[in-house]
């Protein structure tokens, strides 16, 4: 197709998901990952593959999505960073991190002395949701970069949403992983409780899913909670430091958030379990222990709804 010349940096499982629904819509794509032979099929498949963001300054539309507030720093404003190219800038940097208010201010300004304007622009899925064509996005920034961005934004297939001018977007996705933390652990409770009382996981989840209940959310986390695959889609040490973004803005806005407080402690007991490097919805593995039960794969056909 033609259009804009994008650029990519961070290209983890959800990164890599996202740019194939790119190259599948035909974008002119080039690719920087730390480690680049975790890129090497999107070469395969006609990314072009480089070696520092650096290289990318000469894309037009630039993507980052990285792990924390100091990744994003390094590699734009690093010293072979996006923006360390003298008198050489993207038109638009597009964040889809989650990423503190401070960084993001940060980077905007770094952008904004280069002609660049940034949007945030943080999703909600994980790679099999990108690849379903069910992920969504929440963008905030300069309108005028965000109508030009909306048509790459829109490949991503599940809906995009405006929400205002600077930083809107991450508080709303702040907001968004605080309700899915909180959500986690209430069915970690209620699926343990109904375990408790002679109900199968697989019959519990069969329910709430075809329920008012039920939501996409819900139904992918139906393998995990009843299969007890915990192969991570967020890891519960990316969780915790959602949290602990969310709960530093209710302290900065005046917002009590007493149920996301205690689903905290509850993330940081489990990380303190070892389970930090897995999926978060081993909640559910610390909420059997509390109760004494003993959790067992159970062999029952389950479905996550994005088949």
């Amino acid at each position: 197709m033609s259009g804009m010349t994008l650029g990519w940096i961070g290209a983890g499982r959800m990164g890599a998901a996202m740019c194939l629904r790119l190259l599948d819509a035909g974008v002119d794509l080039s690719v920087y990952n730390r480690t680049r032979e975790k890129v090497a099929h999107l070469g395969a498949l006609g990314a072009t593959v480089v070696d520092t963001p650096a290289k990318l300054a000469d894309r037009e539309l630039v993507f980052t999505m990285v792990s924390d507030p100091t990744a994003f720093l390094e590699v734009t404003t690093g010293p072979e960073g996006l923006f360390s190219v003298p008198g050489l800038a993207p038109q638009i940097l597009i964040d889809a991190s989650t990423v503190s208010a401070d960084a993001s201010k940060e980077v905007r300004m770094a952008a904004a002395e280069r002609g660049c304007q940034l949007l945030a622009a943080p999703v909600s899925g994980n790679p099999k949701v990108v690849k379903s064509g069910r992920l969504t996005v929440v963008a905030s920034g300069p309108i005028q970069a965000f109508e030009k961005a909306r048509p790459y934004l829109e490949m991503f297939g599940g809906g995009v949403s405006y929400v205002g001018e600077g930083d809107a977007a991450r508080l709303v996705k702040i907001c968004h992983n605080l309700l899915l933390g909180i959500v986690s652990q209430t069915l970690a409770e209620t699926a343990t409780l109904a375990e408790r009382a002679g109900v199968s996981r697989a019959d519990y989840m069969e329910f709430i899913n075809m329920s008012v209940m039920g939501s996409t959310f819900t139904h992918y986390k139906t393998p995990a909670i009843v299969k007890l695959d915990f192969t991570p889609s967020f890891t519960g040490h990316l969780l915790r430091k959602d949290f602990e973004l969310g709960l530093e803005a209710g302290r900065q806005h005046g917002v009590p958030l007493p149920t996301a407080a205690l689903v905290h402690q509850m993330i940081v007991a489990m990380i303190g379990r070892g389970y930090g490097d897995e999926d978060f919805m081993r909640l559910l593995t610390m909420e059997a222990e509390s109760a004494g039960l003993e959790l067992r794969p159970e062999d029952a056909e389950v479905s996550d709804g994005l088949s």
